[in-house]
C-alpha cells in the first residue's frame, strides 16, 4: 500500500489523503461539505494523473523509441491518483446516502 504511494507521487497522494481525513472529519460535523470534498478528490486524481502523463509523454519525446512495457507501466503508474480520488468521492457518495433523510 505505501508502494503505491510513492509510486502515485507524495504530492498528489498526500493532498488526496489529506481529503480523505477531511471527509470523515466532515461526515460528523460538516454533513454539507461531504459533495464538495469527494468531487475535489476526484478533480485531484485526474489532475494527477494529466501531469503524470505530461511528464510520460515528454521523456518518451526526448528518449525517441520506448518499449510497449515501458509505455504500459507509465500508464498503470500514472491512474493510481485517479483511482484513489475515484475511491475517495465513491466514500462521500456513500456517506451522503446515509445521510440522507428517510421518507416515512
Amino acid at each position: 500500500m505505501l508502494e503505491l504511494f510513492y509510486q502515485g507521487g507524495t504530492l498528489f497522494m498526500s493532498l488526496l489523503t489529506i481529503l480523505l481525513i477531511a471527509l470523515i472529519v466532515a461526515a460528523f460535523k460538516f454533513p454539507e461539505w461531504i459533495n464538495e470534498i469527494g468531487l475535489l478528490a476526484l478533480a485531484i486524481g485526474v489532475l494527477g494523473q494529466i501531469i503524470g502523463l505530461y511528464g510520460a509523454f515528454k521523456g518518451i519525446e526526448e528518449m525517441g523509441q520506448v518499449s510497449q512495457q515501458m509505455m504500459a507501466g507509465g500508464l498503470k503508474v500514472s491512474s493510481i491518483t485517479t483511482m484513489y480520488g475515484l475511491i475517495i468521492y465513491i466514500i462521500s457518495l456513500v456517506i451522503r446516502i446515509i445521510h440522507k433523510p428517510r421518507l416515512n
